[in-house]
């Protein structure tokens, strides 16, 4: 609690002293509650937060007295600065980057998993903003918005928010709508500016296999993970297809999942030439793991997935590679978007019809499923509570009945109080 303010470095306050009666880390933090506790709406705010205790905290806290509406957090989102809250959700995880928390999960020990993808947000039948994204789908025109999330992801479950490219239509009437692609670039420049020493691999789909992904990643150092589809990258496709047969040593098979149920088989080609429109020389692997699952009577199916990559594989690395590279971006869909949207955080709630105030929000999201995680698999919740709360959606309803209900205890700002050590659950 008392880390929040600093966390709030940089964020200037838009408003009057004069007529400022809530301090600017008092309405953020209630922003954040109503994430963490999963309220699912702005004015549940007003409904289950103002309270004796909650309020008693806030003066404990941040010496304001009551509990602000959730109207008067909106007026301030609308005149923050987007930029100085996007810092705000960089600076929690290149923290723990700082203090090491996140070394034992990096790749070959190395690459930190970065994994790229977009989502939509919010939809409207009719235009929202000039900035609108439209769908046009038997002669009705649907208007949402959509956003890039670079999140970095741990084998155990993490996805932390890095940065954010919000996708959108520079006016009413462009030429050429915005999308994932075109938001790439702008938020690769951006985090390599933010992060200018970090080794990332990008884990990222098929809809990034191409030359000027791939030069990208080669100018900034950062490794990747691209998903290779049937039908793209032709060349490369029919290469690794050509000589894979004739690489007998380039093989490796196991037995995983429960009772070893699973049957995986990796294959790979390195050094494949590969030429991009604009002229570019590339030199690539490629990866496969052909997974054969039986389901619950015993009929066994088969997978294939592949990878294209710039990292050297043998065998030691390729499954290293595939299982924590190319396969752990599902965690920015699962553990990440999934999560967001239909694990209370209402990802895809309007909290807000102003341009501006829907990004603070949706930031503040960021901030809170961060801090959420955190807690989750903290090892003094496990200590605490060794029976668990069955979901985390138990455990927001508790921490939402614990800050409305709970006198805040003694040693809440005691500079005093013994300082413990909490670890991140690694299973």
């Amino acid at each position: 609690m008392a880390a929040f303010p600093p966390l709030l470095a940089g964020v200037c306050d838009p408003r009057r002293p004069a007529k400022i009666f809530y301090s600017l880390p008092s309405l953020l933090f209630t922003g954040v509650l109503l994430f963490v506790c999963r309220l699912g709406a702005r004015r549940q705010v007003s409904l289950l937060l103002r309270t004796p205790a909650a309020a008693e905290k806030l003066l404990t806290l941040f010496g304001v007295d009551g509990v602000p509406h959730g109207d008067t957090l909106e007026n301030l989102c609308r005149r923050l600065d987007v930029g100085a809250l996007q810092e705000v959700v960089a600076r929690m995880p290149e923290r723990l980057i700082r203090k090491k928390v996140l070394y034992p999960y990096r790749l070959l020990d190395r690459w930190y998993v970065v994994a790229v993808d977009g989502t939509g947000t919010v939809t409207y039948h009719r235009r929202h903003c000039p900035h609108c994204l439209t769908r046009t789908h038997q002669g009705s025109i649907t208007y949402y918005h959509n956003v890039l999330e670079a999140k970095l992801v741990t084998p155990n479950g993490l996805a932390l928010s890095l940065w954010t490219e919000f996708i959108e239509n520079p006016g009413e009437h462009p030429t050429k709508q915005d999308c994932e692609l075109k938001a790439f670039y702008r938020l690769a420049a951006r985090l390599k500016a933010r992060f200018p020493r970090l080794p990332i691999l990008l884990s990222m789909d098929g809809l990034f296999a191409g030359g000027p992904v791939f030069d990208l990643c080669r100018t900034h150092g950062w490794g990747f993970m691209v998903v290779l589809k049937n039908d793209g990258l032709p060349s490369v496709n029919e290469e690794f297809h050509a000589l894979a047969p004739l690489q007998a040593t380039n093989r490796l098979a196991r037995h995983t999942g429960e009772a070893a149920a699973i049957h995986q088989r990796f294959r790979w080609v390195e050094d494949i030439a590969y030429v991009d429109t604009a002229k570019r020389e590339h030199t690539l692997a490629v990866i496969e793991c052909v997974e054969t699952t039986p389901d619950a009577t015993g009929v066994r199916t088969s997978k294939t997935f592949r990878w294209v990559t710039a990292c050297r594989v043998t065998e030691k690395t390729v499954l290293t590679l595939a299982e924590y590279g190319g396969r752990l971006r599902w965690k920015v869909e699962n553990e990440g978007f999934n999560v967001q949207k239909n694990g209370g955080f209402a990802l895809e709630h309007a909290f807000s019809n102003n341009p501006t105030s829907a990004k603070i929000f949706y930031l503040l999201l960021q901030i809170a499923h961060t801090i959420a995680q955190l807690l989750e698999r903290g090892s003094l919740l496990t200590h605490l509570f060794p029976r668990g709360f069955g979901s985390h959606k138990n455990l927001a309803f508790r921490l939402l009945e614990a800050w409305r209900n709970a006198p805040p205890t003694p040693c809440l700002l005691n500079p005093q109080a013994p300082r413990v050590q909490i670890r991140i659950d690694s299973s």
